[in-house]
């Protein structure tokens, strides 16, 4: 596969997924808090999600194999350090996303549909500082991209 082809499909996928995470902390989450009641406002973030995980979950698969496919064409041995730190980073980041995914989402959802509103606010509040770790690492990810050599 072209070395431009990787490129477009790593940075429009890692586009997607950070880009995704930032509005939806820095403009959804305000916005919804402020005009939205706590019941609509957990179920509207639980069908966000349901949306938005499924295409983050794409946008993994694709990020982490175009960024495996252009490392290991270069060699291990060879790629920058920036480039392993970006691996690194990137790996991090996708844990912390499976396990809001496949943990802290269903709880969310099963709350919601409950009816326990205390008990979905605090799920959504672990989603929150979750993704706001990833937002952090995303630009230590993005430093170590810029300034590889």
């Amino acid at each position: 596969m072209k070395h431009a082809v990787l490129l477009f499909i790593h940075f429009s996928s890692a586009i997607f997924w950070v880009g995704g995470m930032a509005f939806a902390y820095f403009c959804l989450r305000p916005a919804a808090g402020s005009v939205l009641e706590p019941p609509q406002r957990l179920a509207l973030w639980a069908a966000t999600f349901a949306r938005f995980f499924r295409y983050v979950a794409i946008a993994v698969v694709l990020l982490i194999g175009s960024g495996l496919w252009m490392i290991l064409r270069i060699g291990l041995s060879y790629a920058p350090h920036g480039w392993l730190a970006m691996m690194v980073l990137g790996l991090f980041m996708a844990g912390v996303f499976v396990f809001i995914y496949w943990r802290l989402y269903p709880r969310l959802v099963g709350h919601v549909s409950a009816g326990r509103w205390p008990d979905a606010a605090a799920a959504l509040n672990d989603i929150r500082q979750l993704v706001a770790l990833n937002l952090v690492l995303s630009v230590l990810t993005v430093a170590a991209a810029a300034f590889s050599r």
